[in-house]
């Protein structure tokens, strides 16, 4: 270990949140606390993503110049009380979300889909709901569907915000209309999701991942024998942990608490990754990578290659995305 660098491990780690701290917690990740509309780099050849930054950006300024009695007057309005941007894994939607949380007017909260849910199970709906009313935004990223309750859950707050004047962006790989398909009955809950669809208005973002862009998969893992001299050249506070440790680690910490978990963390060493072949882990493990993510994480490891990390099968059932998602994170932050 080099004099520049602290090590410690993730799988010691079992942080306390108060429930209170959740909703100032609800802020964009540092990778995004700079970022602004006029920092979005759009492709030329794709002209939605030009289009959506400025439908974004009209969003913002009315909502910021009708102020307190506009939000008294858009009670209960029927139509449209928000935006819902649409596209594939790194077109920039998370960029786009954190700069209207910039642009707008405060109080506002910016959080993913699993740190709202999460928050209601923390505060129970009702503060959560009064809480979150007060806003004069609230920022939902990578929203998705994963069961039934979340479906019913999801629709309800949302309804309940827009009738009380709070104005909502949220971000996603699958249209609103489409949430829940492929992972449960999604037909016997299209009244729910129809409600979350009436909610926004819908705009495309179309391109390619431009986290793929030069460098198409992770870095390949270091040999063993090899990953005690690649560790030591890591500078600040490096997270070593025996991946199969970390992932059983991960199972007694509540994913509302991985942000806090790998706070201050400025890389990540895993030994002997290994492909998971169960759901509930590769959904956890999807979870911390997204922390990471958040704060620019550089990650090295042995084993497997990290693009091997899922099944065939994981890759080709319902949370698809979620793990095509990962996987572009991961080849992100171990090819830096």
């Amino acid at each position: 270990m080099n004099a520049e660098q602290t090590l410690v491990a993730l799988s010691d780690r079992s942080p306390k949140v108060a429930p209170d701290e959740l909703i100032s917690g609800l802020v964009p990740p540092p990778q995004f606390e700079d970022v602004s509309f006029a920092g979005y780099r759009t492709d030329d050849s794709e002209p939605s993503q030009a289009q959506a930054r400025d439908k974004l950006e009209e969003f913002v300024a009315s909502s910021n110049s009708k102020g307190l009695f506009g939000k008294l007057f858009s009670k209960g309005k029927a139509g449209p009380k928000g935006v819902y941007l649409d596209g594939g894994y790194g077109v920039g939607k998370t960029h786009l979300l954190a700069s209207a949380w910039h642009a707008n007017e405060k109080p506002a909260t910016f959080g993913t889909f699993v740190e709202y849910t999460n928050l209601v199970g923390a505060l129970g709906f009702a503060r959560a709901r009064d809480d979150l009313s007060q806003m004069k935004l609230v920022c939902v990223d990578e929203f998705e569907l994963d069961d039934p309750g979340d479906t019913v859950l999801m629709s309800r707050l949302m309804r309940e915000l827009t009738d009380a004047g709070v104005k909502i962006i949220a971000t996603s790989n699958t249209l609103p209309g489409a949430l829940g398909e492929g992972r449960f009955a999604a037909q016997d809950f299209l009244r729910e999701i129809q409600a979350l669809a009436d909610q926004f208005e819908v705009y495309r973002i179309d391109g390619q991942d431009y986290r793929h862009r030069s460098v198409s998969e992770p870095a390949d893992p270091v040999p063993a024998d090899q990953l005690d001299a690649e560790a030591s050249g890591l500078d600040g506070v490096v997270a070593r942990d025996d991946f199969q440790t970390l992932l059983d680690h991960l199972s007694t910490v509540h994913p509302s608490r991985y942000g806090r978990m790998v706070d201050g963390v400025d890389a990540a060493v895993w030994e002997d990754v290994q492909t998971i072949d169960n759901e509930s882990v590769a959904l956890r493990f999807v979870a911390l990578v997204d922390r990471l993510y958040d704060r620019n994480v550089r990650i090295i490891n042995s084993g497997q290659a990290l693009n091997k990390v899922f099944t065939d099968e994981s890759l080709a059932g319902g949370y698809r995305k979620k793990y095509m998602r990962c996987l572009s994170r991961l080849t992100a932050l171990s090819s830096q």
